[in-house]
């Protein structure tokens, strides 16, 4: 049997064609047609009015808070529950995160916890400088309530949706919902161009900004003339024309990643102990990645148990992510809470998701999990 994979990238005809192009133009530099098409593409996917592509989703969240004037000293709300990116990039510019518990209602940054947060630092007279809001394994984090608790204090919100390309909040799309956003176009996302990302926003001062930024801070002249320090973060044109070809397939990719969660859920979640990620009610995740707790106490296994298992059918699966509060580089953080997000990291893991799945891939996984449940094992054998 091959390996099933949790993320593997989803290639097609179109990406050779386009790449071959870029190739066959000589246009292999960090600039070229296919940079400016895959800009303007991914804007009017996304609606924004502005988008700037570069080396990855990582160097988009940094340039990110240097354009929302967030530096040295200066304090960014993340929730605890992400990628070590979300927070790595606080500290490259030299700031410093404060980490918010989960919503167990959606797994995202909790807006209770975070009023809580902006109340008692507006006592003490301090407030962070941004909100770094995640939208994770592909679900928007709620969005209104977040705004509603930062507009009183001026806090800017950036939007990590390096997950969510394609879900939806309120009708609105990942990357309309805070006042700058990154994507990711890593190897395991929804669509790729093997590394990677995106920035987008409305608002054309900042962009402009980050686009200055990015390009190693050149200022206008016949010779290379820099002022401040800039970063080599543009993409090449090669990879922007395998991200174009990618993204005429969107659509499909996301509803494939949609079905798959659907026919896990269907298959697996009257199973006792077993627990989805829950859906929020105010909008469509991309469903990158199914997720689900596993309560070894009523499952009769441990999520650790599981992942083992399906390793030994050459199926890959993981934990969910480990809270930024209990990482050793994290370590003596500020932190609001942490319980949910650490018994979601306890008993979590993910599924192999990707979107190039087959109907009998899915079927492994699953029977795979249900020999593990002795209740639906012996129904099945019944």
């Amino acid at each position: 049997m091959t390996r099933i994979y949790l993320s593997p990238p989803h290639l097609g005809d179109e990406e050779g064609r386009l790449v071959f192009d870029a190739l066959a133009s000589n246009w292999v530099a960090p600039l070229g047609p296919h940079v400016d098409a895959f800009e303007t593409e991914f804007a009017d996917t996304v609606g924004t009015d502005h988008a700037l592509a570069l080396s990855s989703g990582t160097a988009a969240l940094h340039l990110a808070l240097l354009v929302a004037g967030v530096g040295p000293g200066d304090e960014v709300v993340v929730p605890t529950l992400t990628f070590v990116a979300t927070a790595n990039a606080v500290r490259y510019v030299g700031a410093q995160p404060v980490f918010i518990d989960s919503s167990p209602d959606t797994w995202t940054l909790d807006p209770t916890l975070l009023a809580e947060e902006l109340a008692a630092r507006a006592r003490r007279g301090r407030q962070p400088k941004a909100v770094l809001s995640v939208d994770l394994y592909g679900q928007c984090a709620d969005y209104d309530a977040i705004r509603s608790c930062c507009e009183p204090y001026g806090v800017a919100i950036i939007e990590d949706a390096a997950e969510a390309l394609g879900a939806t909040y309120r009708n609105r799309p990942a990357g309309k919902l805070g006042d700058l956003a990154a994507f990711s176009f890593n190897g395991n996302k929804i669509i790729t161009t093997s590394s990677g990302g995106m920035l987008v926003s409305d608002d054309e001062v900042p962009m402009a900004r980050a686009r200055h930024l990015s390009n190693q801070a050149r200022l206008p002249a016949l010779h290379f003339e820099h002022n401040e320090v800039g970063y080599n973060y543009r993409m090449s044109n090669i990879l922007a024309a395998l991200g174009r070809a990618q993204l005429k397939t969107l659509a499909k990719r996301v509803a494939r990643r949609r079905a798959i969660n659907a026919e896990y859920r269907a298959a697996l979640d009257e199973l006792p102990g077993v627990h989805f990620m829950p859906d929020a009610h105010y909008g469509i995740p991309t469903s990158w990645l199914t997720c689900l707790m596993i309560d070894p106490a009523v499952f009769g296994a441990s999520r650790d148990d599981v992942i083992d298992f399906l390793a030994g059918d050459d199926i890959e699966a993981r934990p969910i992510l480990k809270p930024m509060h209990l990482q050793p580089l994290y370590a003596g953080s500020s932190a609001r809470g942490g319980e949910v997000a650490s018994r979601i990291f306890s008993k979590g893991l993910c599924l192999p998701s990707g979107s190039n799945m087959s109907d009998s891939d899915i079927e492994r996984v699953v029977d795979a999990i249900l020999h593990l449940a002795p209740q639906m094992s012996s129904k099945r054998l019944a």
